[in-house]
């Protein structure tokens, strides 16, 4: 279930997998996050490839926008050291109710977009497949997308999560870029922003094969099995599933927060 919800709203496994290992099974929550790093590189590992390969990522966009993400996570890390997470987590959560309310506001997805200078210097328009055949998209606010993503770079770096609904508001919220392709792309990504993390976790010894190993195999064949299921999925749908699933993100971050887990 945590590869599958994972695979359908770019947000990785760990939307499922912290809350249920933590509140269910009682593990620590350090273990549980370097259990969920590893889902959310399963997640990207299975679902990533699956869609790069049906032409839905849009690669050269998703490579552009790890340079803020990758840049952000070395800042969050140093102001983990000074500021308390569990304020960012709080802080976090409501952010994420409040984009989520945004979110089940718009009933239909982007269309007819014209980009920007920008974006067309960098060509980072691009098609994907639909029922009727490709489908061209351009996008536009290349600069307010890129800082989103600095932020999303940041709580990763401080929360040790892949900040996937943050990745996926930052193109279909402010670049305009068509959701499937939004989703599809924050996978592509978050598995770069988990290995940098799951390397710290590794090395502080809360990553457990014991715990992850199961997680990784169950988080694969969810996240395979959702990369068959989004081609035949309703936009209107997968908005509402990502609109729930990000609710629960904030809940779990807010609950965590405020219970100093972090």
């Amino acid at each position: 279930m945590a590869g599958l919800l994972g695979s359908l709203t770019g947000l990785g496994g760990g939307v499922v997998v912290i809350p249920v290992l933590t509140l269910c099974f009682n593990i620590d929550f350090h273990y549980a996050i370097g259990a969920a790093l590893v889902a959310s590189i399963a997640t990207s590992s299975g679902s990533a490839s699956a869609y790069v390969k049906e032409g839905i990522t849009n690669v050269r966009l998703g490579m552009f926008l790890e340079i803020a993400t990758t840049i952000g996570a070395v800042g969050g890390a140093i102001i983990a050291l000074w500021m308390p997470t569990n304020i960012i987590a709080v802080i976090f959560g409501l952010v994420l109710i409040l984009t989520s309310a945004m979110q089940m506001r718009r009933k239909v997805d982007h269309t007819n977009v014209v980009g920007s200078e920008l974006a067309r210097k960098l060509k980072l328009y691009g098609t994907y497949p639909t029922k009727d055949g490709e489908k061209k998209y351009e996008l536009t606010n290349v600069g307010g997308g890129f800082s989103v993503m600095l932020g999303a770079g940041v709580l990763s770096g401080l929360l040790g999560i892949g900040s996937g609904a943050l990745k996926v508001l930052a193109m279909d919220g402010a670049m305009k870029v068509p959701f499937k392709v939004s989703t599809t792309t924050s996978n592509f990504m978050i598995g770069v922003t988990a290995v940098a993390s799951a390397v710290v976790y590794i090395q502080r010894g809360y990553i457990d094969p014991g715990i992850a190993f199961p997680i990784m195999v169950g988080v694969l064949g969810g996240s395979l099995f959702g990369a068959r299921l989004l081609k035949r999925l309703d936009v209107t749908i997968l908005r509402k599933i990502f609109v729930l699933a990000i609710l629960l993100v904030a809940i779990n971050m807010i609950y965590n927060g405020i219970m100093g887990k972090f």
